[in-house]
């Protein structure tokens, strides 16, 4: 859900200014869609922005419904569908369509602000109709706060087995009611970098463009520095078998190995290759890498286990600088998040 993290700082400062703010949110999508569900663009009174709810193809319509609706303190439904290339009428170019449905903020809107600040788990149910008695925002020890009608809606979607599970979807409840749109927000996905290098500060930087958290694993002082680091979420200064646990790395951690020392690429492999970590890099030559695993085959991890390895890590995307190394890998991180390869768009096969 790094959508709504991404304008989290911007709302915060809006709000402690006073200024009056309207949320446009893509509650539905069909085809090819620009953005995902839960993608939100937020607009104050004054005339400001933030987000995005189609990457510009609606932004400008968008803007002057939000103006309305914080006019009018109604909310309103939007559907945009494929636009007309020779005519005049908003839509959108990619042949898709999307819903949006924008409101004024409401008090439940900063409870939920506070909450993903707080990287804190938190459900939140939002009936897509002006009548029907507002939010739901539910906690994972069971605290509700607002339409508590809607706690139905939240059972018979799993209910507390849900809140392990970040999803955005829309419903019906019953069948032909007012749809409810159901976001589940969990903490950010978090890659954790093992060598305080120098690929290490652009590879942070792209990280939080993106939403990541960031934690920095070395046990180098001289290395792993606030001053070469500062906007690091985490900076942990040990050694990977000291700062790394099995049990506390799951499938929405993301693990990067870029010391290119065996002192601390193995402990650091074992300990990720033992987890459910969502993805494993390892930098460096194919020698390296092959020597890495005979390694780890001598400490009982098989092949299974190897193949889990990305290495020598990133995308081929031929760049030699830090930064374009940086940037091979996340692209990498974000193909397998999302279960492609990390091809070309134009030799991509329609679904």
């Amino acid at each position: 859900m790094a959508q709504v993290r991404a304008i989290l700082d911007t709302l915060r400062a809006w709000l402690a200014s006073g200024e009056q703010i309207a949320l446009a949110t893509v509650v539905g999508t069909e085809g090819s869609s620009p953005r995902p569900l839960g993608s939100r663009m937020a607009v104050t009174a004054s005339g400001q922005m933030a987000g995005s709810v189609s990457g510009g193809c609606v932004e400008g319509d968008v803007f002057r419904e939000a103006q309305a609706v914080l006019a009018s303190g109604t909310p309103k439904l939007l559907h945009y569908g494929v636009t007309d290339e020779t005519g005049w009428e908003v839509g959108l170019a990619c042949g898709g369509a999307i819903d949006v449905y924008v409101e004024p903020l409401a008090d439940v809107h900063r409870r939920l602000a506070d909450e993903l600040a707080a990287e804190e788990t938190v459900a939140f149910l939002t009936p897509l109709d002006e009548h029907s008695g507002g939010h739901l925002l539910i906690r994972p020890d069971g605290r509700l706060e607002g339409n508590q009608t809607l706690t139905d809606v939240w059972e018979e979607i799993g209910g507390a087995a849900t809140f392990s599970h970040p999803m955005a979807e829309s419903r019906a409840h019953p069948e032909g009611a007012v749809p409810i749109f159901i976001e589940v927000f969990a903490p950010p996905e978090t890659i954790t970098i093992v060598g305080a290098v120098h690929i290490a500060a652009p590879l942070l930087e792209l990280a939080h463009t993106l939403g990541f958290r960031v934690r920095l694993i070395d046990a180098r002082r001289a290395f792993a520095a606030r001053e070469r680091f500062p906007t690091v979420d985490d900076l942990v200064i040990a050694w990977p078998q000291e700062a790394l646990a099995a049990d506390r790395l799951g499938s929405r951690d993301y693990v990067v190995i870029l010391t290119h020392d065996p002192k601390f690429d193995l402990p650091a492999l074992e300990i990720a290759l033992r987890s459910r970590a969502g993805y494993v890099g390892l930098i460096g030559s194919r020698s390296t890498q092959a020597k890495r695993q005979a390694a780890l085959r001598e400490r009982g991890f098989d092949e299974a286990d190897l193949d889990r390895i990305h290495g020598p890590v990133g995308l081929d995307l031929g760049g030699r600088t830090p930064a374009e190394i940086a940037l091979a890998i996340l692209a990498e991180i974000v193909a397998v998040r999302n279960g492609r390869s990390g091809g070309k768009m134009s030799e991509r096969e329609e679904l």
